[in-house]
């Protein structure tokens, strides 16, 4: 059976950077090599941003969150979840359906929840214990923010939707934008379409990267474990670069 793909950034992101791939209960390190979860939890210690990139339609990638979740609260620490699939403007609607005060019919159709199945990621978003002062993240921007940006570009955003963007914005690298590029390439032929579509990709990284900065800066001592598509982390590329870019290690 060939190896599922699941990818772990740990902080110091670009500079420590561990790959595993997962199949049932095998584990292999970013050499090939098969390891031991015991050898992953160790590791995961010392991190205070754990990024695991996933295939969304895997749900053994959905089973790994899980027990990466359950040792990292073993561990005794204070424990959040960021999760992609929530925009931040629906952060107050994620503190009332974990509060309780939301019924989750209610809560999914005011987030305009989209069409893979709330199950798949309802454990993990529930993991934290708001009693306890831990927090369920919503990370990336409005999806209203990325439509205009991928359809008609940065430049063409108004005034009020540029507000939208996270402070001291930035697009990705040039290393990612060519992969980006070539991911792409064989939907997208248009060089300005593609142009748009990597400065919405770059605006969802970004946009991440500052929740997660106001989330270091609030919990200092506390863990967060982010669960995102593994575009936005593999080769250090997304995610993790935006992060260094914000000094959060």
């Amino acid at each position: 059976m060939g190896k599922l793909r699941t990818l772990l950034i740990l902080q110091v992101f670009v500079l420590c950077l561990s790959t595993i791939a997962c199949a049932h209960s095998q584990i292999w390190n970013k050499q090939g090599e098969e390891s031991s979860f015991q050898a992953l939890s160790d590791s995961l210690k010392t991190h205070s941003v754990i990024i695991m990139g996933e295939n969304h339609v895997l749900r053994t990638h959905q089973s790994q969150q899980l027990e990466v979740l359950k040792t990292l609260k073993s561990q005794g620490r204070a424990l959040h979840v960021g999760l992609e699939f929530f925009s931040y403007p629906f952060q107050t609607e994620v503190d009332a359906y974990r509060r309780g005060d939301l019924l989750e019919d209610d809560f999914l159709k005011k987030i305009e929840w989209g069409s893979m199945p709330f199950d798949f990621y309802k454990p993990q978003a529930l993991f934290p214990d708001y009693s306890e002062g831990e927090k369920t993240w919503a990370l990336n921007a409005p999806r209203s923010l990325t439509g205009q940006i991928s359809k008609n570009g940065l430049d063409q955003l108004s005034p009020e939707m540029k507000k939208l963007l996270p402070p001291e914005f930035g697009l990705g690298s040039r290393s990612y934008q060519e992969r980006f590029f070539k991911i792409i390439g064989d939907h997208v032929t248009d060089p300005l379409a593609a142009q748009n579509y990597f400065e919405a990709q770059s605006t969802w990284d970004d946009t991440m990267a500052w929740r997660i900065q106001t989330f270091r800066n609030l919990y200092p001592d506390a863990v967060m474990f982010v669960i995102e598509g593994e575009l936005h982390v593999q080769y250090g590329g997304g995610l993790p670069e935006r992060l260094k870019k914000r000094g959060v290690s």
